[in-house]
Formats: structure tokens, C-alpha cells, sequence
């Protein structure tokens, strides 16, 4: 029963994983374009809420695979 926890829990820690990796491709793509400092700021301001995002689903997989660890 618990086990389904902990492969939910891989799951959204592997999706999150493919988001921060995303997000780094895009700002990596943007500081090769040569933009202007405002440009490269505004890029990387609108990578930055994906890459928290990204982060949080990471973070709550982990927690879902500890609590089914823990639990089973």
C-alpha cells in the first residue's frame, strides 16, 4: 500500500528534476544570445517561478518517498 507513496513520490522528484534541468537550459540559452543586462534579467525573471515550482514538486516527491519509507 505504502509503496505507491514512495513510486508517486519518485515520480514527482523525477518531473521535478526534468523542470530544473529546463530551466537551466533555458537560462543557459539566454546568457549564449548575448543580450544586454536588462534582457538577461528579464530572462532569467521569467524562468525563475518554473524553477521554484520545479523545486517544490522535487521537494514534496522526496517527502512522499520518506513517508512511505517510514510507513512501510
Amino acid at each position: 500500500m505504502f509503496e505507491i507513496l514512495v513510486w508517486i513520490g519518485a515520480g514527482l522528484s523525477v518531473l521535478g528534476l526534468i523542470g530544473l534541468v529546463w530551466c537551466i537550459v533555458k537560462v543557459a540559452k539566454a546568457r549564449r544570445s548575448n543580450l544586454s543586462d536588462e534582457e538577461l534579467r528579464q530572462a532569467v525573471q521569467a524562468v525563475l517561478p518554473y524553477n521554484l515550482g520545479a523545486l517544490l514538486l522535487s521537494v514534496l516527491g522526496l517527502m512522499l518517498v520518506v513517508v512511505g519509507i517510514f510507513l512501510g
